[in-house]
């Protein structure tokens, strides 16, 4: 639903795609619960880390699995350099914000059911290389509005390989 670069996330919001949703999102719900600090530093750096999760994470995921070769492992090699990154962000906080659900959070989530994926197609151990990411990928699943909102990593693995098989990339 996105017109220009048929990606996403694109927020569908009473039946309208929000195109570029992460940077409008706070102006449509911020009465009831802040998804951006309302500290201007701290507001910048969230939408940092959020637009860097929407632009490079998605990129990366989807070459994984859709290409071979060297076009693979330089796909694998600027994952594994991404989530490096967001698990040095990530630290020991609970949430990209700290105490807080906010922005970063809800651009990455979706990507945690992809985490299998990841591994299968990847070739790597998520747990293993990425233990902070998925514990917090486990502690957003227990909030009501993730875990109601995305699929399980398995069906997202049976997604992409029917994806996959009608795009004729099956090995």
């Amino acid at each position: 639903m996105n017109p220009v670069h048929k990606m996403i996330p694109v927020l569908i919001h009473n039946g309208r795609p929000i195109c570029e949703s992460l940077v409008n999102i706070d102006e449509v719900w911020n009465d009831n619960s802040p998804l951006l600090p309302s500290d201007p530093f701290n507001r910048s750096h969230a939408k940092f880390w959020a637009d860097y999760i929407n632009k490079k994470i998605y990129i990366l995921a989807t070459k994984l699995w859709k290409t071979k070769g060297e076009a693979h492992a330089e796909a694998k090699k600027e994952l594994i350099s991404s989530f490096k990154l967001l698990e040095a962000e990530l630290g020991d906080k609970p949430y990209f914000g700290g105490k807080t659900f906010g922005i970063p959070d809800i651009a990455l989530i979706p990507f945690y059911s992809w985490f299998y994926t990841l591994e299968k197609f990847g070739n790597l151990s998520m747990n293993d290389e990425f233990p902070k990411l998925v514990t917090w990928g486990e502690r957003c699943m227990k909030r009501e509005s993730v875990s109601t909102s995305l699929p399980n990593q398995y069906e997202t693995h049976d997604f992409i390989l029917g994806l996959r098989k009608k795009l004729g990339i099956i090995d």
